[in-house]
This record gives C-alpha cells, sequence and structure tokens, in this order.
C-alpha cells in the first residue's frame, strides 16, 4: 500500500530542551507534581544538542518536523527579549532546513512564563493581547524562515487538565474556569491566525498557513443499547472535543464556549491539525478504558480506527488538508510502536481522507509532563544519564516507511 502523505516527528520545547527554563512546568515540578520525581531541566539536553538530533532525524530521512518555541525562555521577563535565545532559534531552524527538514512551528505547547501565570495566564481575558505580543515577536523574529505554524495545542486538554481534574498546572479543580480558559484560547487562536497572516503578508511572504493542534478522542457508550450511555457519549465529545473545534475552526461559539473578545464567523485554519491516541468508554458520568483490548504501557486503548473518525468529524466542520501532528504510543520496551504505526496509517491511507502529513509523537523520549521520564514515546531512545541517542527497531522501521514510500512491509512487523 503506497504511502500517500509525508512522514515526520513531533516534539515540544519543555519536554526535550532541558536547561533549567522557569515556565510553569518547572514550577509544577518543584511542587512535587511530577510521577518519577524527574525534572524538565534535564529533559533531552536539547537545547544544547539540537544539531546531533537534527542530523538522526536527517539520517533517519525526516522531511517534516513540528517543533515549538519556549516562550519562557524567549521572553523570561515580561517586555524584555533575549535575543541570544532568538539567535539560537534561528539557528536551529536553519540547520534543519539545510539538512532538507521544513518546520512547523508551534507557538505555545503547555507552557509559558511564570510572570505570565502570576498575570492569570489563560484565565484572564485581558491577557489576550500579552499572548498576541510574543505572536508577533515570533513571527517577526522567524518569519522569514518559517511559513506554517500551530497557534497552540491541544487547548481542551491545557484547560481541562489543568483547570478541572487538577493535575497539570496550576492545579484547579473548577469546570468553569477549565471551560473559561478553553474559550479564551479559542479566542486567542482566532486572532493569531488573524495576526499572523497580516504580518506575514506586510512583510512580502507567501505560502503563510495556521492552525491550532486539536486533541480529539472517541467517546462510545459501554452499553450502545443504554440512551443514557449514548447521551452522556454525545455530551461528553462535545464539552472535551466538538465545541472547541467549532470555535476555533469557524469562529461560531456554542454553550459551554463563549467569546471575550469580538470575532466574526469565519474560517481560522488552513489545515486540520489532529492529535489522537486512544477511545474513551463512558457508562454515564463515568469514563475509563475497555477491558480485553490492547492498550499502552500508560493503559490508553490503542484504536487505531478512531484516528479516522476523528479526522472526519473535524473535516465536516471546514473542509482543509489535514495533518496529523501527534499520534504515538507509550511503549517503554519498543514491543508495539511499530505495529501501532503501520495500524495507524494503514487506516488513514483507507479512509481516502486528503491527510497530507503525519507527524509521529515523538522523535526522542523525553519528559512526558506528569509521567517524567518514565514514559518512553520516542523512535529514539535517550539515556538520560548520559544523553546518548540510540534508534528504536520502531525508528529502523520508521526509516523503512520513509524511504520505500510503502507500508506493505509493516505487516512483517509485529
Amino acid at each position: 500500500m503506497k504511502l500517500n502523505m509525508q512522514l515526520g516527528v513531533a516534539s515540544a520545547a519543555a519536554q526535550i530542551e532541558g536547561s533549567g527554563v522557569r515556565h510553569t512546568w518547572s514550577n509544577w515540578y518543584d511542587k512535587g507534581h511530577v510521577k518519577d520525581g524527574s525534572s524538565p531541566a534535564r529533559a533531552c539536553d536539547h537545547w544544547r544538542r539540537y544539531r546531533e538530533d537534527i542530523d538522526l532525524m536527517a539520517k533517519m530521512g525526516i522531511q517534516i518536523y513540528r517543533f515549538s518555541i519556549e516562550w519562557a525562555r524567549i521572553e523570561p521577563e515580561n517586555g524584555f527579549y533575549d535575543g541570544s535565545v532568538a539567535v539560537q532559534y534561528r539557528e536551529m531552524i536553519m540547520y534543519m532546513k539545510e539538512k532538507g527538514i521544513e518546520p512547523l512551528l508551534t507557538l505555545h505547547h503547555f507552557t509559558h512564563p511564570m510572570w505570565f501565570e502570576a498575570m492569570g495566564g489563560f484565565a484572564n481575558p485581558e491577557n489576550i493581547p500579552v499572548y498576541l505580543k510574543f505572536v508577533a515577536y515570533a513571527v517577526r523574529t522567524f518569519g522569514d524562515l518559517v511559513d506554517e505554524y500551530v497557534t497552540i495545542d491541544e487547548p481542551n486538554v491545557f484547560a481541562l487538565q489543568g483547570y478541572y481534574t487538577g493535575e497539570f498546572p496550576p492545579g484547579q479543580k473548577s469546570i468553569k474556569a477549565a471551560f473559561k480558559v478553553m474559550s479564551i484560547m479559542a479566542c486567542c487562536h482566532i486572532r493569531a491566525y488573524q495576526l499572523i497572516h497580516q504580518m506575514r503578508h506586510e512583510m512580502g511572504y507567501t505560502g503563510t498557513k495556521v492552525g491550532f493542534a486539536h486533541h480529539m478522542r472517541i467517546f462510545t457508550p459501554q452499553n450502545p443499547k443504554s440512551t443514557w450511555q449514548s447521551t452522556c457519549a454525545k455530551t461528553m465529545a462535545w464539552l472535551f472535543q466538538g465545541a472547541l473545534a467549532k470555535a476555533c475552526l469557524t469562529g461560531r461559539f456554542s454553550k459551554p464556549l463563549k467569546r471575550y473578545v469580538e470575532i466574526k464567523s469565519g474560517e481560522y485554519a488552513d489545515f486540520l491539525a489532529l492529535n489522537y491516541f486512544t477511545r474513551t468508554v463512558v457508562t454515564g458520568i463515568k469514563y475509563g478504558t475497555k477491558t480485553d483490548v490492547p492498550v499502552s504501557d500508560l493503559g490508553s486503548e490503542i484504536y487505531p480506527k478512531g484516528i479516522v473518525s476523528c479526522a472526519a468529524k473535524l473535516h465536516t466542520i471546514l473542509p482543509r488538508p489535514i495533518y496529523i501532528t501527534k499520534n504515538g504510543t507509550c511503549d517503554n520496551t519498543d514491543s508495539f510502536r511499530s505495529r501501532y504505526i503501520y495500524d495507524h496509517l494503514r487506516a488513514l491511507i483507507k479512509s481516502k481522507l486528503p491527510v497530507t502529513r503525519y507527524y509521529h509523537w515523538c522523535f526522542t523520549d523525553g519528559f512526558e509532563l506528569r509521567e517524567g521520564e518514565s514514559s518512553r514515546f520516542g523512535l529514539v531512545y535517550v539515556d538520560y544519564e548520559t544523553q546518548d541517542r540510540t534508534i528504536k527497531s520502531s525508528g529502523q522501521y520508521y526509516m523503512e516507511l520513509i524511504a520505500s514510500s510503502e507500508i506493505a512491509i509493516a505487516a512483517k512487523k509485529s
């Protein structure tokens, strides 16, 4: 079966860079909220080893790379931009382009400066201009090198985990606060979409593409014959992902979301960026994982069909090319990752949806937020003590896929 999309890898600055930057997750670690006690200050030391990592990407044949810049590193104090950081990020982007790797730049990927958090972060609508000021700086600084941008990664996960379940910083437990944050982040995306297009047009650049990375999953009733469970599953899907997709892609805000700035209905994405991992089973107001199904080392169901359903739902809201901007699995022994990749790619190809890119999550093992270093998602193994990199068997398989543009060989992989 021929591949009809480009294959790349994804990462997030706070999860790979290290170097002790003070952002929201370093603060969260200080408070003891990382399960294995590891710190984002170490991670993969990518900030110092980026050339080594990009060389490894080139060796693997990677042609597209989704990465993020760390706002707290760029603007450590409100209004103070560290020019040396901008220089290194520029060098990083230029080096990947020299190696034939095209960047997809994420502007906010779960972390931001503590000074921004002290102002209320994304829970304060008055901070929308503060975020847009950072976006403008990024476009001025990197706009000649980068054509494509993700404004925000997974606003729903950021909002619900940080403001409802309390598992992410700042650790609040208020559903009202969670939906307020989700609403404000949707406003931020739309305004950033407009700003990036405007600025790059004024700078004389063409080919600008902007989207937001939307985390979606399948919500299914434990008992499909139960009207109550089916209703709960549909409601959860709407609250978690449906309302947000509608708002960010079209500017149409529906309950439980609301506008915090004036926004007209329109089209606010040049590509559909989908992050997909699993299916959730709903028994009422509770949810979990099916029994007797394949699961990752974190216990989430491996359900390849779901990636097609989620992509199709996005495409019905706004027909655009589809980028899979995160898809991967926690497989600490690398025993099933190759099959995982094969099954998801095969489902996408058979779907006939306009999926043009697939960014595997992730390139190297890294600091997996609340799981710390205990959960490995990478195609490349990282020995955190020595910082040595080793391409895993799944990474070798991914290399074969890229080289052959064919996934039939994956049938031989366990």
